[in-house]
C-alpha cells in the first residue's frame, strides 16, 4: 500500500539535490555531488566508462533545472512555446584518473559557448579537488519533429551569465 506523500519529503524541501550554482574566477557554474555506488562499477570496483556519461547527463539536467529550463517544460512546450528537447550533437571525452565504489565526486557544469541553436558545455568530474574526467557537450535544442529551433531568448540569457570567462 502506497503512503501519501510526507511534506517533509517534497523537492522543495531539499535545495540542494539538484546541486548548487556557484562562482570561482571563472565566473559561475553548476556543481552537483554525486556518489558512486556499486551500480556504476565494474568488476573491480572501478567507475565504468559509461557512468561518467550518466554522471554528466544528470549535472546538465540539474543545471538547466536551476536555471529555470527544465527538460519537462521544454519537451511539453510549457510557456506558448514549441515542444523541444536538447540532444547531445557531439560528446569529446578524457578520463585523467579512476573513480571508485563509494568515492563522493562533484560533476561541474560550465557554459563555454552559446550558438543560435546549440550550448557546448565544459563538464569535469573531481574527487577531493583532483580532476578525474572532463568533457566537452555540444547539445542542440529541436522540435518533437527533429528540427533545431533558436534557442529563445530567456534560455539564452539564463545560459549566458553562466559563460565561460576568456581567461580560462
Amino acid at each position: 500500500m502506497l503512503q501519501p506523500e510526507r511534506d517533509d519529503m517534497k523537492a522543495e524541501n531539499w535545495p540542494d539535490i539538484a546541486g548548487r550554482i556557484v562562482a570561482d574566477e571563472t565566473g559561475q557554474h553548476h556543481v552537483l555531488p554525486v556518489r558512486v555506488y556499486f551500480e556504476d562499477t565494474d568488476a573491480g570496483g572501478i567507475v565504468y566508462h559509461a557512468s561518467y556519461v550518466r554522471f554528466c547527463e544528470r549535472g546538465r539536467t540539474d543545471f538547466l533545472r536551476l536555471l529555470g529550463a527544465q527538460a519537462r517544460c521544454l519537451f511539453d512546450g510549457g510557456a506558448g512555446a514549441d515542444p523541444a528537447i536538447f540532444v547531445v550533437r557531439r560528446m569529446s571525452m578524457d578520463f585523467f584518473r579512476p573513480g571508485l565504489m563509494d568515492d563522493f565526486l562533484t560533476v561541474e557544469t560550465r557554459v563555454k559557448e552559446i550558438g543560435g541553436a546549440s550550448l557546448t558545455l565544459l563538464q569535469t568530474i573531481m574527487r577531493d579537488g583532483k580532476r578525474i574526467f572532463d568533457a566537452e557537450v555540444t547539445l542542440v535544442l529541436i522540435s518533437k519533429s527533429g528540427k533545431p529551433q533558436r534557442l529563445s531568448e530567456r534560455v539564452r540569457t539564463a545560459f549566458e551569465a553562466h559563460r565561460v570567462s576568456a581567461s580560462r
